[in-house]
């Protein structure tokens, strides 16, 4: 019997540990869009944010690859996450192409990664971010 009750007590504080990680939260709050020739434009509603959130999950990267392209990026997309609310918003900066086929390059010169984002998503992208 105490040998259950040892196996519980430590079963119970394996549990504890792993449900009290420090789990960050990574929520998109803001994204800002950078257009040639235009404005900045700051997209902060919570549904357009909710959708783009949405929308940046969709996108499939390529990691550690080296990418130069033929002409200058489309747009500059800047978003801003809140990872902790004690701490200031994280920042990622992607720079994007829109191809002929209805798709959309993302290059995180950062990171040196690549994504791609199927044409239904790339749609609902732009209806967010081109006003």
């Amino acid at each position: 019997m105490k040998k259950w009750l040892a196996l519980l007590i430590i079963f119970f504080i394996i549990f504890l540990t792993a449900c009290s990680e420090d789990e960050t939260i990574k929520k998109l709050t803001r994204v800002d869009v950078f257009q040639t020739g235009q404005d900045e434009t700051i997209v902060a509603e919570k549904e357009t944010v909710a959708t783009l959130e949405q929308v940046f999950s969709e996108i499939e990267w390529e990691e550690n690859v080296k990418v130069e392209m033929s002409r200058k990026e489309d747009l500059k997309v800047v978003l801003f996450f809140e990872t902790d609310k004690n701490m200031p918003e994280s920042l990622e900066e992607y720079y994007l192409w829109f191809g002929e086929n209805g798709t959309t390059i993302f290059i995180d010169r950062e990171k040196h990664s690549l994504g791609r984002l199927d044409e239904i998503n790339a749609t609902i992208f732009k209806k967010a971010v081109l006003k």
